[in-house]
């Protein structure tokens, strides 16, 4: 894995929108981090990067945000399993022609497909972040 150092919300959200360009069509990438890490941030950039205009939003609530059919954006914090992201037709998605950003995708691994991109981001200070990737 690399690593990426970030400063800030803007460099969290300018390295998202640059790690965009190495994404393609069908792309499953898993984001890991504590909460208020950046990965909602992380996902604006990515979407900025893929030249979605909408304003990008945590889809606590609704489980997954869709982004035009480009970018599906998954919290799956509260589903307790892969059964539940399967019966709310989720993993749909995973196999659909846009690219999927899946936040707390520990909480659904037995559904998820076998090859996925990984992106970490830990917090080490206020403003500082590490952003390990592949």
């Amino acid at each position: 894995m690399a690593v990426f150092v970030s400063c800030g919300a803007k460099e969290t959200f300018d390295f998202g929108k640059s790690y965009a360009e190495g994404l393609k069509r069908g792309d499953v990438v898993i984001l890991d981090g504590d909460m208020g890490a950046g990965k909602t941030v992380f996902c604006k950039g990515v979407a900025k990067g893929l030249g979605i205009d909408d304003e990008v939003l945590s889809p606590t609530y609704a489980y997954m945000n869709d982004y035009g059919g480009r970018l599906y954006h998954f919290d799956c914090y509260r589903l307790k399993n892969g059964e539940q992201a399967e019966a709310l037709g989720l993993c749909d998605y995973f196999y659909a022609d846009g690219i999927c950003l899946v936040e707390w995708a520990e909480n659904i691994k037995s559904v998820l497909p076998e090859k996925v991109k990984k992106v970490k981001i830990k917090k080490i200070s206020d403003n500082t972040r590490e952003i390990y990737y592949e």
